[in-house]
């Protein structure tokens, strides 16, 4: 095991080091092997309590909303230059408990580090405005934070998650709350390190981690938050917007994908293979945009799926500190569902040209699956699998393409393959999805808003857009009493 790899982490709240309050760790097991790996402090209600009144000390204080905006931006970039100095330390901490290929964790940390500096950059830029309301009257409307920012955070990217978030609340003037997920949390302990050293007042980040019925449940519905950030399942999204409602505060929620690649007959198949690799086994297929489908052309399909299936079954598979190309799902009950459903696809007519079942070693090994002759009605073209499983379909015309791609309740992102301009348009135009990508999965990075249409979720995140998620208006009305 690595040196940056602790035996124990504890929670941070209020600026200081802190066991669980009822006693109780989670034990962390390797993705790989299935074998412990460490240990972190379970954060229970009271745990939630305590971070909670640390930030709403912060914000009474005003330590951090009354900095000059450029001097605050500066602390939340600086993290991003930190978070570069320790990047491989940082990466192998991802690689171990999270699972992930090492070159994967290392493009982690540096994406998490570009939004403390896009965001840093962007702080100055919070601006208000004037409004003119004639002789006698003064008008202004000035940006301000919300207070107690609230952060739930998912297993898939455990520290870049934390950092799209975090890094815009922050430099809008927000003390933050961050439960982090439970499998894979220890990346994530690392920026209460960093916002020390950056100079970030006591109460402005605080990190628990704990579980999502308890923990996580118990931040949702506090009394005492300000706003919510969740990142997750649509079941879990839904229990999230709930208690938001409750509490009548915003909540932004980035929730499950089930993206469809539309193959259209000019497309370029040695671009289409090579995409649909990256779309469907980056992360070993446990990402949220993952493009799980694939809607082919009739003129190509044969030779698509052929060729498919030849590039999984060349496919590395190993630990993520070997770097190949397929590394273990984060969990046995992860790997036990992904299986499932690639049987469930089987049973319902899907040919298996490639994988189909878990594999029959040590740790959540899950062999790369290729499924031909999906159906639109099939399971595994409606419902998120999060693992290396895709579903190929087949269509003629170009409304039948967008009926199987708009056909679910899910609508985060899309992609068209097509050499032809006025056809990429025209179906962009159409699909029912929050970003839509042309010839590459996975265009953009922290500059390009990042959300979902239908059950998808709430609000952007990424983007000029995402900083609005984070602060409100505030007007200001003043009638002179006198006249010169």
């Amino acid at each position: 095991m690595s040196a940056a790899m602790k035996d124990y982490w504890r929670n941070y709240i209020g600026g200081k080091w802190v066991d669980g309050a009822a006693g109780g760790r989670i034990t962390l097991l390797d993705p790989a092997t299935g074998r412990p790996l460490s240990e972190v402090a379970r954060a229970t209600a009271a745990d939630v309590d305590s971070a909670v009144a640390a930030a709403r000390r912060c914000v009474t204080s005003r330590a951090l909303i009354d900095k000059r905006p450029m001097a605050r931006g500066r602390m939340v970039a600086e993290i991003g230059r930190k978070l570069r100095e320790r990047s491989e330390e940082i990466a192998t901490l991802i690689s171990l408990d999270a699972g992930k290929r090492i070159s994967e964790a290392r493009g982690e940390v540096e994406g998490s580090a570009k939004y403390f500096e896009y965001y840093g950059g962007l702080a100055a830029q919070i601006e208000g405005r004037y409004i003119p309301l004639g002789d006698g009257y003064v008008d202004y409307v000035v940006p301000y934070p919300y207070g107690v920012s609230a952060h739930i955070i998912p297993w898939n990217f455990p520290l870049n998650m934390i950092a799209r978030s975090l890094s815009a609340a922050l430099a809008a003037g927000n003390a933050c709350v961050v439960k982090l997920p439970e499998l894979d949390p220890t990346a994530g302990y690392v920026l209460a390190e960093l916002a020390e050293e950056v100079g970030l007042p006591e109460g402005a980040v605080n990190l628990i981690c704990g579980y999502g019925h308890e923990a996580g449940a118990a931040l949702a519905s506090h009394s005492d938050i300000d706003q919510i950030v969740f990142t997750g399942s649509v079941v879990t999204g839904r229990k999230v917007a709930h208690a938001a409602a409750e509490s009548l505060i915003p909540a932004v929620l980035e929730l499950g994908g089930k993206t469809p690649g539309i193959v259209y007959g000019d497309a370029d198949l040695d671009n289409v293979v090579a995409q649909t690799q990256a779309g469907i086994f980056f992360n070993t297929g446990q990402c949220c945009d993952t493009m799980s489908r694939l809607v082919v052309h009739d003129s190509l399909y044969d030779e698509t799926v052929e060729r498919l299936a030849a590039m999984a079954g060349g496919l590395s598979i190993g630990a993520g500190m070997e770097d190949p190309d397929i590394t273990p799902l984060i969990s046995a009950e992860q790997l036990a569902k992904v299986d499932t459903y690639a049987q469930i696809g089987v049973q319902q007519g899907a040919r298996a040209v490639a994988g189909g079942r878990k594999l029959d070693r040590e740790g959540n090994f899950m062999a790369p699956t290729i499924l031909a002759d999906v159906s639109p009605e099939d399971r595994v073209n409606k419902e998120e699998i999060f693992g290396p499983v895709l579903s190929v379909l087949k269509f003629s015309d170009p409304r039948e393409a967008l009926a199987i791609a708009n056909g679910t309740e899910y609508g985060l992102a899309a992609v068209v393959f097509t050499n032809d301009l006025d056809r990429a348009i025209w179906t962009t135009e159409r699909l029912e999805a929050g970003q839509v990508h042309v010839n590459e999965w996975g265009v953009g990075g922290v500059e390009t808003p990042f959300g979902g249409f239908k059950n998808s979720g709430i609000g952007r995140e990424k983007g000029v857009e995402a900083l609005a998620s984070y602060y409100q208006s505030k007007n200001v009305g003043m009638k002179r009493l006198q006249s010169f």
